[in-house]
């Protein structure tokens, strides 16, 4: 049975991979049919061009694999599923400049009934689905009171305090929601997950030696990441660059996309990396396979 659930979580990672390579496949198609020149000032603004459906789809797909994906640790569960809650966010509610490149107009209708009817839809959805969780931790904590560990319960107190204060702000101030729930809500998933290649690489320099950890390439991705955008901020700053925004998010998508390929060649045959013992009576993974497939 371990051999399937390996299998499940190859299949869900290079998911992941391909949806980032289908934005990115749909981009350059749009940007093909413009103006070498002409490029959005975000990659969110190609929500506005023929790019939207990929864009949305993608998205959503994206979130929904690091919900169900299981992290390495409980920080990196935590992070993955917050980053995955709010992916959908980022998909439907679109940022409100809509930018000068298209190849075609696209027709919107009305934008704000769109975000209403969509994220009431998702809001709806995500209140079983927080109840399920918090049955699942407590029927957990009963049949196995020796492994389980007060970060459940944290994962679902910062699941549930993002879900209940976008739904809060939803209700209580719907315009001001539209005009800035995508920038909040797209700042702090990319936040996440670079705190998830900065726990990965503190971790992989915990395990191996010190020879070893000359090759640690989470350290490398996570100080690009943290790099790399500060120093195309200070360029804005300075000189000013209207795709400044377009460029951060493409750097920050391509990291993590290099990111997620190399957890995945790592975690090949285990799917989850073995959690170093809290206790000598720690048990290893259910999902650690010696298959070489």
């Amino acid at each position: 049975m371990s051999g399937y659930s390996i299998k499940t979580y190859r299949y869900l990672r290079m998911a992941m991979v391909a949806m980032i390579l289908l934005l990115a496949v749909a981009l350059v198609i749009e940007w093909s049919k413009t103006d070498p020149r002409c490029l959005q000032t975000s990659i969110s603004a190609y929500y506005y061009t023929p790019v939207r459906a990929i864009f949305v789809g993608c998205l959503i797909t994206i979130g929904v694999c690091m919900v169900v994906l299981k992290g390495n640790t409980e920080t990196e569960d935590i992070l993955l599923n917050v980053a995955g809650i709010l992916a959908p966010g980022v998909a439907l509610v679109p940022t409100p400049g809509q930018g000068s490149c298209h190849s075609v107009p696209v027709a919107l209708g009305d934008a704000a009934a769109n975000v209403s009817n969509n994220m009431l839809a998702l809001f709806i959805l995500g209140v079983p689905c927080l109840l399920l969780t918090a049955y699942f931790i407590i029927r957990d904590r009963m049949r196995r009171p020796a492994g389980w560990t007060p970060m459940y319960v944290v994962g679902l107190g910062v699941a549930a305090l993002i879900f209940g204060g976008g739904l809060a702000w939803f209700l209580a101030d719907r315009s001001g929601f539209i005009g800035n729930a995508h920038y909040a809500a797209a700042i702090v998933m990319f936040l996440c997950i670079i705190v998830v290649v900065l726990v990965n690489a503190v971790e992989f320099r915990y395990r191996h030696t010190a020879p070893q950890s000359l090759a640690n390439r989470y350290s490398v991705i996570a100080l690009a990441m943290v790099v790399l955008p500060l120093a195309m901020v200070g360029w804005r700053a300075l000189f000013g660059w209207a795709h400044a925004v377009l460029w951060i998010e493409g750097t920050l998508i391509v990291l993590f996309a290099a990111f997620w390929i190399s957890q995945t060649q790592e975690l090949w045959n285990e799917g989850v990396r073995q959690e170093l013992p809290r206790s000598p009576q720690a048990t290893p993974s259910p999902l650690r396979s010696s298959s070489r497939e």
